[in-house]
């Protein structure tokens, strides 16, 4: 997806506000007051906020499967590579995480008009690409047969989102004393975590 460095700041201050706002409580007036442009620009870049939406969304996603093929590709064993494939996906989700909020509540609510085709079509590439990576460390004896590939991913980002929607919580238990705090804990030790996770289930027979 090819965007201008304009297309680009408009979408992320929409990013912002779609995140602190919702989608509802956000105006194109109000994105384009925010990205000092003004309304015709987004209309005529967009056409809608609702096709704002949806170029966000692809622009987010867009570059993540390259990213995946290059981790798989890589000349490593495949537990090797297969923690570097949690730590991207992780650092992705802890990087872009207002972009993960924005999709989790309008992604989910049938109501909307939006046109999600595209982004569901984008988001099954990638699951063929880790779908295809675990069967090649099946057919080499590394990973067991007997696994649920399409719960991986909800594995992984189940375990990030219930620590971080919880992160008040978190920081009381752990204890961790402000969100620099938080990022460290996040890119260290609960990475290692579900990567322990994730080669558990892919490696232990049950």
């Amino acid at each position: 997806m090819k965007l201008n460095k304009k297309q680009v700041h408009i979408l992320s201050v929409a990013e912002k506000l779609f995140a602190e706002n919702g989608f509802d409580g956000t105006s194109v007036r109000t994105i384009a007051k925010e990205a000092d442009v003004n309304v015709a620009m987004i209309s005529y870049y967009f056409g809608s906020k609702e096709k704002l939406l949806e170029t966000f969304l692809l622009y987010r996603i867009a570059d993540f499967r390259n990213e995946l093929v290059k981790v798989i590709n890589q000349e490593k064993s495949f537990l090797e590579r297969l923690d570097n494939l949690i730590e991207l996906i992780i650092h992705r989700i802890h990087s872009k995480r207002r972009m993960y909020k924005i999709i989790h509540f309008e992604f989910s609510n049938e109501t909307r008009g939006f046109d999600f085709k595209a982004y569901t079509k984008e988001k099954l590439e990638s699951f063929k690409t880790i779908k295809a990576f675990v069967e090649k460390g099946q057919e080499a004896g590394v990973f067991i047969k007997n696994v649920n590939v399409e719960l991986l991913m909800p594995t992984v980002q189940g375990s990030y989102f219930n620590f971080y929607y919880n992160k008040r919580f978190y920081k009381t238990l752990i204890p961790l004393e402000n969100d620099v705090a938080v990022d460290i804990y996040v890119h260290q030790t609960l990475t290692k975590h579900i990567q322990q996770t994730i080669k558990s289930l892919l490696t232990n027979e049950i």
